[in-house]
């Protein structure tokens, strides 16, 4: 299936033209766990923040699958 990744907010969308083809819902989840790290370690390299910021793993039809916040939390 593929998978689009877009970083939302509440004013904000970036949005992920291309997609990913992704074997599974627990595939799309790795995936979208991995490209948070890789924006959080890039953010904090640059001094910005994604403060308010999430991740939405769509399908080819706009269907939010997953929706991840990049902010860490603490458990």
């Amino acid at each position: 299936m593929r998978c689009f990744f877009h970083l939302v907010n509440g004013h904000e969308t970036v949005l992920d033209d291309e997609g990913v083809e992704i074997l599974d819902l627990a595939a799309a989840h790795a995936f979208a766990l991995q490209a948070i790290e890789d924006i959080r370690n890039e953010a904090i390299q640059a001094g910005a923040s994604w403060q308010g910021w999430r991740l939405d793993v769509v399908d080819t039809s706009g269907n939010v699958l997953l929706s991840i916040p990049l902010e860490p939390t603490l458990h």
